[in-house]
């Protein structure tokens, strides 16, 4: 067992401890009124990405649900640790909330040695939003159809192809890096504030290829301004059954890489907010006008439980954990 695996297993014991402990010590304030102003929602990237769209989509909704304006603040930066690090020092009053990925939340931890917030001791899981397919696009002047032909021809152009994503220590970054390791090839990795500005990159030709959620492409996949190579999930998306799998791929198979949407609220935030958000946006994601506007997005909407969602956090930092591992990254 190496030390990464082993401080892995630290790291998750320690996270499970502290969520439990959140459980006893969140409900410090009592907000029964709540919301008596604006509320604000913390989009850790830059707009025009998939988180962005959806939380606009909820924003918009909960503002008529909760009779306050719901307001979405884009604080790009670090991958999503500016906007992160922004909500965990927040004061837990309910009226600052994140709309976090996987990257600053579960990855991150596993990426870097030392961060400015603990995501398990400073930020409050309030429910698991919607799962997005990540997608392999490229621009069409490639001439890529597939991933095969994007393994042939990296391999005939050593680090010459370059794939943007939303950041570093992201998953998309990740699912890049494991396609490099599976495939024996070398992409060279571009970072940037969030997957609209590396999609916007890729339209106008600045690069190749971009490794992306489903929700920001899917418009110019559909209007053939992308060429859509394949989804990193083990299954087809609901949304494009047309698009293939990695794992599809002839010496891919297994290829998996997931991407998500939560909200999060400041440690110590009071039990009855905690509880009146995560139940509005369960209802406003139930509601077929919306649920059919995500899914066109390709967004599967979710709304699970503070409890389900950190079930299902703890288990998708091992998932990272082991493809960080399987891809040979080491911590910075």
């Amino acid at each position: 067992m190496n030390t990464l695996h082993i401080n892995f297993i630290r790291r998750n014991a320690l996270q499970v401890l502290l969520l439990a402990l959140s459980c006893i010590t969140f409900d410090v304030l009592s907000q029964p009124n709540w919301p008596i102003k604006p509320i604000t929602i913390i989009v850790p990237y830059a707009p025009g990405g998939g988180h962005d769209s959806m939380a606009r989509i909820l924003a918009e909704r909960l503002t008529s649900r909760l009779g306050q304006s719901v307001i979405v603040d884009n604080k790009a930066g670090a991958n999503g640790m500016i906007g992160a690090e922004y909500v965990a020092k927040a004061l837990p009053d309910g009226y600052t909330v994140l709309f976090a990925s996987p990257a600053e939340i579960v990855i991150s931890p596993i990426a870097y040695k030392s961060m400015r917030y603990d995501p398990a001791k400073d930020l409050l899981p309030v429910t698991l939003a919607g799962l997005t397919p990540l997608v392999v696009v490229a621009h069409p002047g490639t001439g890529l159809k597939t991933i095969s032909e994007l393994v042939t021809l990296a391999k005939a152009q050593p680090n010459k192809l370059s794939y943007g994503t939303s950041g570093n220590a992201s998953s998309q970054h990740l699912a890049g890096a494991l396609l490099n390791n599976m495939a024996s090839i070398n992409l060279q990795h571009i970072p940037y504030k969030g997957a609209g500005p590396a999609t916007n990159d890729v339209l106008s030709g600045q690069i190749p290829i971009a490794i992306v959620g489903m929700a920001p492409v899917l418009s110019h996949i559909r209007a053939g301004k992308l060429i859509p190579l394949a989804v990193t999930q083990q299954e087809r998306a609901e949304s494009a059954k047309d698009i293939p799998t990695v794992s599809e791929t002839q010496g891919l198979n297994g290829f998996e890489a997931t991407h998500w949407m939560g909200v999060f609220l400041p440690a110590r935030a009071p039990l009855d907010v905690l509880h009146r958000l995560q139940s509005e946006i369960a209802t406003v994601l139930k509601l077929p006008e919306i649920r059919a506007r995500l899914i066109g997005l390709g967004i599967e909407p979710i709304g699970n439980t503070p409890l389900e969602f950190r079930n299902f956090l703890i288990a998708d930092q091992a998932r990272f954990a082991k493809m960080f591992r399987i891809a040979g990254l080491t911590p910075e």
